[in-house]
């Protein structure tokens, strides 16, 4: 194999190129993020979601889809995504937090309040 850049070896292992599990393509989506490469934690996150032997009830991978979308100034889909964590866990605060945000970002302050007061009530974000 020749020698990559661990961005490198990040995007070549969701490229196929790597033989990994989903453990690693989770790890990878991770560092994706922390690299601020929102759009390819997107990409990787969503195919990892797709996967039967995640299940339903992982909200990490969810919840960091969302924060992916929101820092890449995809709002709707933020919105949609953290919509989709609080359907599973309806005391997550990050993800009220990030609908609220989100749905101010689309002018939607009315909207927005319910779930940015949550936020703070429920894990101590404050908006």
């Amino acid at each position: 194999m020749t020698d990559f850049t661990p961005f490198d070896q990040l995007l070549a292992g969701h490229a196929g190129l790597l033989e990994d599990s989903v453990h690693d393509r989770w790890l990878r989506a991770q560092a994706l993020f922390e690299d601020r490469a929102y759009r390819e934690a997107i990409v990787l996150l969503k195919e990892l979601l797709e996967v039967d032997e995640i299940g339903h009830g992982l909200t990490g991978a969810r919840l960091l889809l969302a924060r992916s979308y929101y820092h890449s100034a995809l709002f709707g889909p933020a919105i949609d995504a953290a919509r989709d964590v609080l359907a599973i866990d309806p005391h997550e605060p990050y993800a009220h937090l990030l609908l609220g945000r989100s749905l101010q970002r689309q002018s939607k302050p009315e909207e927005a309040a319910p779930h940015l007061k949550l936020a703070e009530l429920l894990g101590g974000y404050a908006a």
